[in-house]
């Protein structure tokens, strides 16, 4: 289980897929904080802000309005008080540049949302695995 002192950054405009991650994390009983952001720029607000405190992790969709999942993974990597940050993308995209550049700003995973609830139900089990052996910078 992720400790109770980290939080997760959900960045989602789908609402759908929005409950279904919701969904398994109660399910696997991760009862951590969460915070919702419907777009990158919205996320970043709430990043510099200080409404979500280290330690946390970002589950970060690519494809969104405002700012997009590529250009607030740019802005995290570029903060030197967050580019330590722990982002995991979760995407529709299959396109190779995507992929690429995503792991080039060393995200943490690329999860595919092809069938949705199957795929998130594999990303929370991994999400929730990964936690149990790492430890965040603070």
């Amino acid at each position: 289980m992720i400790p109770k002192t980290t939080s997760l950054l959900i960045v989602e405009d789908d609402d759908v897929d929005y409950k279904l991650l919701m969904r398994s994390f109660a399910q696997r009983k991760i009862a951590n904080v969460t915070v919702r952001a419907k777009d990158g720029l919205d996320a970043w607000e709430k990043i510099k802000s200080g409404e979500i405190q280290k330690p946390f992790i970002v589950l970060l969709d690519l494809n969104m309005p405002r700012m997009n999942g590529k250009e607030l993974l740019t802005e995290i990597r570029n903060d030197p008080d967050h580019a330590d940050t722990v982002v995991f993308l979760m995407t529709t995209s299959t396109d190779k540049n995507d992929i690429k550049e995503s792991f080039s700003k060393h995200a943490a995973g690329y999860f595919l949302k092809d069938n949705v609830q199957g795929s998130i139900d594999k990303m929370v089990e991994v999400i929730d695995g990964y936690w149990q052996i790492v430890i965040l910078p603070s």
